[in-house]
Order: C-alpha cells, then structure tokens, then sequence
C-alpha cells in the first residue's frame, strides 16, 4: 500500500514538473524567437523560402546602436517608468493607509472614486493633458512621461497597497501606541516593513503599465529628445527600405530585458505579494 501511495505521488510529480516545463516554454519560445529574428540579416527574414539553418549577423544590433541613439531611448525609458513608481508610491502609501485605517464621512467614495480613475478611457483627456503639458513647458520632456505614468497607475497602485493594509491586524498598531508611537512612526515601522511584498507587486504591475503606454508617449514625446522605446519601435518603418523587421525585434528584445532582470531579482517577494490576499472592497 505505501509503495502504490509512493509511486502514486512520483507520477504527480513527473507530471507537475512536465507541466511546468511545457508552460515554460510556451512563455519562452516567442521572446528566444523575437531574439533569433533580431540576429539574422534581414534578407533572410524576408525571403518567401523557409531557411532551417540562419546565419547569425549582428546587423539589426550595430544599426540600432549606430544609426538610432538607442542607448537614449533606453535611458528616457528606464527614468520615466522608475520615476514614474516613485511617484506613485510616495503618493500612494499615505493614501492607501489613510483609506485603510482612518474613519471618516466619504472615506468609501474616495476610495471608489480613485479606482474608478483606472476605467476611464485615456483618450478623453488626451487633449487636455496635451495642452496642460504644453502651457507648463513640459513637452518632450522625461519630467513629463514621469507624471502622466504616475498620473495613470496611481489609484491601481494605491488600491492593491490598500488590499494590504485591510490585511495587517490593527492590534499591532494598538500595541505601538500604547508605546506611545505617533501615526507616522507606525506606518513607516510596523505597516510598511509588513506589505513590502505587496509594495514590489504594485510596483512591477505599475512597471509593466508604464512600459507597454504608448498613447501618451507618442503625445508627449512628439521629438527624439524623449522618445522612449515603446514610440521608438513604432518609428522602425525603415522609410524607403521598408519594415526593418530584425531591427524591430531587437528593439522589442532590449525592451522586455529590464521587465525580466526585475522581476527575476525580486521574484521571491513577488510571488508572496501575489498569494498575500485578495483585493477587499
């Protein structure tokens, strides 16, 4: 009976794993294949004849560095988006606290109201943001792309953090004010260190938010000077040449890079904040 309950639970096992390794390759195989394309010449890619075996050619990689100020593409996108975060959070923390902790008449309907903010189709206020921009002297700038992403994932990010905080008891805080703690020294001491993990998974999904908005960028960021690579890509036509499709592809490669360098560094907290708890009303 134990040897049948033993093998039984290795069978599972073997299946889990396989499972997971088909579901691995499933997310892998298109970004290995975005890279492959990015590494051939481009006369390959465009020929009607399939070709097995590609030749390897760093043509798309010298172009973009070369031909296309890539680097600063890459540097306006990595200052608006963790910019962006910073902003959000430093916003959102005391907001979420102050909806999760605090009584007062309303305090139900700002909450709704801040996430009803995230429903709003962008294109309604993509005019008037334009020209609040412009009158600022804001245009073309990082300063800009910071505050709009901030502007767009800050009632998201404050309603998961405030997900959080409805999860942490408030005996803990009773008993820091007992010690005679004030409102700031509780947040900054027992509530924070207590949702980090959710902090990191509102801040990697306000991350991957920033990066994939393109229709404010492309208002924005109307020149090179503040072009990131979301609106870069979409400039890759090639005028005359056509559609340079290894170029495209490396670009997009370059683009998910840094998304994947972080969450793989912060994954342990990551996942954490994903199994903390459900988003409370």
């Amino acid at each position: 009976m134990a040897a049948k309950r033993k093998k039984s639970r290795g069978e599972n096992l073997v299946l889990r794993y396989l499972i997971l390794c088909g579901w691995a390759l499933f997310c892998v195989v298109p970004v290995l294949w975005f890279l492959s394309i990015g590494l051939r010449p481009r006369t390959e890619i465009i020929t009607p004849t399939p070709i097995y075996f590609p030749t390897f050619s760093l043509d798309a990689w010298h172009m973009i560095w070369e031909d296309w100020p890539m680097g600063k593409y890459l540097r306006n996108s990595v200052a608006a988006i963790f910019g962006s975060v910073i902003i959000d959070l430093i916003l959102a923390i005391p907001a979420a606290y102050s909806l999760s902790r605090f009584q007062y008449r309303g305090r139900e309907d700002i909450g709704f109201y801040i996430l009803s903010t995230r429903m709003m189709a962008p294109a309604i206020v993509a005019v008037p943001i334009f020209f609040l921009f412009r009158n600022l002297g804001l245009l073309d700038t990082i300063w800009a792309l910071m505050l709009i992403y901030a502007a767009i994932n800050l009632s998201f990010v404050t309603w998961i953090i405030r997900s959080y905080m409805l999860d942490i008891p408030k005996e803990l805080e009773d008993a820091a004010k007992t010690d005679g703690a004030g409102e700031l020294r509780i947040l900054w001491e027992i509530i924070i260190p207590a949702i980090l993990p959710g902090i990191i998974t509102a801040s990697v999904i306000a991350m991957i938010f920033a990066i994939n908005e393109f229709l404010f960028t492309l208002l924005i960021a109307s020149t090179p000077n503040a072009y990131t690579m979301s609106v870069a890509l979409a400039n890759f036509t090639g005028g005359s040449d056509g559609i340079i499709y290894n170029a495209i592809a490396l670009v997009a490669f370059l683009a998910f890079l840094p998304v994947f360098v972080v969450v793989v560094a912060i994954q342990k907290h990551l996942s954490r904040g994903l199994t903390m708890g459900a988003v409370k009303g």
